[in-house]
């Protein structure tokens, strides 16, 4: 039988390239060979959010983005993290089980500290018991990350041995699944690419979008001219068409280096590369857009697949700790 692994994201809306190559391949590329549970985490996200008035258009736009690009949900179970009740009161169960001082000690709980001094809340300290809720009442057996959230799934892990060895091993050691994570760098060349910082391409924007939006990306900054010789090592365009236009990297880059192509230019290659891409895309999003009803339909059917496993885990997990008459 296949191992099953848990996938959650952040409700953001409209996917954007870096959304796409970080973790939807991910999703299409796992659904081939695990048996797949792709959540839509909403309840993690209002530990942050500060208005939840485009939560549901959000989480709509995001489920859209992933059926389009090839997520199947014949083969992965596409769902809400709240629409699957059983959480909350597994998230209360673990929550006894857990010292305080693991979670105060969590770097990224210091860093949302430091983010949003006015909103720390006890959501967002049990975020990672949340979390760890939402593996194992799954009996997620694998959780697809990047070297650098290691950490996070460690956390997890130590939960899940502290439970079992207070009530007998119910649940399974959650393992890393290593993939790539690729770090997209925004289109003003800093940081990665992120809706907060504005410097993002949404994967279902319009040709003209597209041509628009990267004809404002930051490139190589030791060219002021067209008549200066490039560096493309260090532009941001030059890394994008690595991932869009393969087959004529080698050639950009050496006319690049000669002052041969301008930015201009350059960035002209890229979006038209960028815009073939997401064809076929944008094709199936208008097609399936066109169904309102489809992604309700997708999830729903999601999270009934999901509640027939959450029961009987709360249900194991109860008796465990003797909570069953």
């Amino acid at each position: 039988m296949a191992k099953r692994v848990f996938s959650g994201a952040r409700p953001t809306g409209r996917q954007h390239i870096g959304n796409y190559f970080g973790h939807i391949m991910n999703l299409i590329a796992l659904q081939e060979e695990y048996e797949c549970f792709d959540c839509v985490v909403d309840l993690h996200a209002l530990t942050t959010v500060e208005s939840t008035a485009s939560l549901q258009q959000d989480i709509n736009d995001m489920v859209l983005d992933w059926l389009a690009a090839g997520v199947d949900p014949e083969k992965s179970v596409v769902f809400v993290q709240s629409h699957v009740p059983e959480i909350t009161e597994l998230h209360l169960l673990l929550s006894m089980v857990t010292p305080l001082n693991w979670l105060l000690r969590v770097p990224t709980f210091k860093e949302k500290v430091r983010m949003h001094p006015e909103n720390v809340n006890y959501g967002l300290v049990g975020y990672p018991v949340l979390m760890t809720s939402d593996i194992v009442l799954y009996k997620g057996e694998m959780v697809p990350v990047g070297e650098d959230q290691l950490p996070h799934l460690e956390l997890a892990r130590e939960i899940v041995r502290r439970f079992n060895s207070m009530y007998g091993d119910v649940f399974p050691e959650p393992a890393a699944k290593l993939t790539q994570f690729p770090m997209i760098v925004g289109l003003d060349g800093t940081g990665k690419m992120s809706k907060s910082a504005d410097n993002h391409l949404e994967i279902a924007s319009t040709p003209d979008e597209i041509r628009r939006k990267v004809s404002t990306a930051f490139t190589d900054p030791a060219r002021k001219r067209r008549a200066d010789i490039g560096h493309p090592e260090v532009c941001n365009v030059y890394t994008l068409h690595k991932m869009f236009t393969p087959g004529r990297v080698q050639e950009i880059g050496s006319e690049c280096r000669v002052a041969g192509i301008g930015c201009v230019d350059c960035k002209k290659l890229l979006a038209q590369g960028i815009v073939d891409y997401f064809g076929p895309f944008r094709e199936r999003r208008l097609e399936l857009q066109s169904r309102p009803e489809y992604v309700r339909e997708v999830v729903g059917h999601g999270a009934e697949r999901a509640s027939r496993v959450a029961r009987e885990t709360l249900r194991e997990v109860k008796a465990a700790m003797n909570l069953l008459p």
